[in-house]
């Protein structure tokens, strides 16, 4: 309990997967310390309000899915605030810091299409209710496809500018289409609307909410439409968010008690990785909108990473390798790989 006889409270917002994410951090504080009081406090963001009411919340400014969490942090109204790393801003309002990291989940895209054995099916069988317009032209593809092997043309949705910018490196010829919404929104949207082919999911995301990817390829868990079938892409084909697959634990720098805790919640080579990340998107002047990509990973006593950015139009490339214990001056050193190919 606090001094003032309330629990620990633990800020989230109130998404399947932030809600999904704040209970796993909730089960850690409670497993470390059994004998302390912890709960959930959940808010609505300015994010979340915008998701609501705009067609298109691709390109949402910085903080927006952070900044409710952290005025309750520093209004005292909260004691940790459990984000997604990649919604978490490199620059942080003064009086907090990040306190903690989880240990990293799958960073990988996953690709989610349309069976197309499953739509003949349904075609032969005359399933279809006849006020469904437009499922007749849906698309679908065989088990284990790629970003390589999709017809000519195709419509994948995706918010994420990095992605974009990614597919759109690897396929110049197939549409990219904005697309909002939590991840069974998004995977009905999928099923139901011809003129949309695939969509790209975090992986780790999928995960905290129970979605697997069967031996044969097809999606499956309780909020999956029928017919779906996914695969996970390569990090050769298509590199991460900075901080993709890690929960970030942002906390008020003077609260002393809170940073104890942290230390117990804190997996230290993920911490590593991502603040090489993170480093290299500050660095490059960037926000989680922004369409830079990298991934950082322990390998033996060494950190490496490998980074793209599109903030100049084409691709430039980057990869380099530091000490463990110096994630930062790696990150700096890709930044200026970066910038130095697009200065010249």
């Amino acid at each position: 309990m606090m001094a003032d006889g309330r629990p620990i409270l633990l800020a989230t917002r109130g998404s399947a997967l932030a809600l999904a994410q704040a209970r796993q951090v909730l089960s850690q504080c409670r497993a470390a310390f059994p004998k302390l009081a912890f709960d959930i406090k959940i808010l609505k963001t300015t994010g979340d309000k915008l998701q609501e009411t705009r067609p298109d919340a691709g390109g949402l400014p910085k903080g927006l899915f952070t900044r409710e969490l952290e005025v309750a942090l520093l209004k005292g109204q909260a004691d940790l605030a459990v984000h997604s790393l990649k919604d978490l801003p490199t620059e942080l309002p003064a009086g907090l810091i990040l306190g903690a990291v989880g240990k990293r989940a799958d960073v990988r895209e996953v690709l989610v299409y349309r069976d197309a054995e499953y739509l003949s099916q349904i075609a032969a069988a005359d399933v279809l209710a006849e006020w469904s317009p437009g499922h007749s032209r849906r698309r679908g593809h065989s088990p284990q496809a790629s970003l390589s092997t999709l017809p000519q043309g195709w419509t994948i949705a995706t918010g994420s500018p990095r992605r974009q910018a990614q597919i759109r490196a690897l396929r110049a010829d197939l549409r990219v289409v904005p697309i909002r919404g939590n991840v069974p929104t998004r995977l009905q949207k999928l099923c139901d609307d011809p003129e949309m082919d695939a969509l790209l999911l975090a992986a780790a995301g999928m995960e905290r909410l129970h979605f697997e990817i069967s031996a044969s390829g097809r999606l499956q868990g309780d909020a999956v439409p029928e017919g779906l079938l996914a695969v996970r892409l390569p990090l050769e084909v298509m590199l991460p968010c900075v901080g993709q697959g890690a929960v970030g634990i942002e906390v008020r720098q003077d609260d002393g008690r809170i940073g104890v805790l942290c230390e117990r919640l804190n997996h230290y080579n993920t911490r590593q990785a991502v603040e090489a990340e993170r480093t290299l998107l500050r660095a490059m002047g960037g926000g989680c909108q922004s369409p830079v990509a990298a991934f950082a990973e322990v390998v033996g006593s060494r950190l490496k990473m490998s980074a793209v950015s599109f903030l100049h139009g084409a691709a430039r490339q980057a990869q380099g390798a530091g000490p463990l214990a110096e994630p930062a001056a790696l990150g700096e050193s890709l930044a200026a790989q970066l910038q130095g190919e697009a200065a010249s």
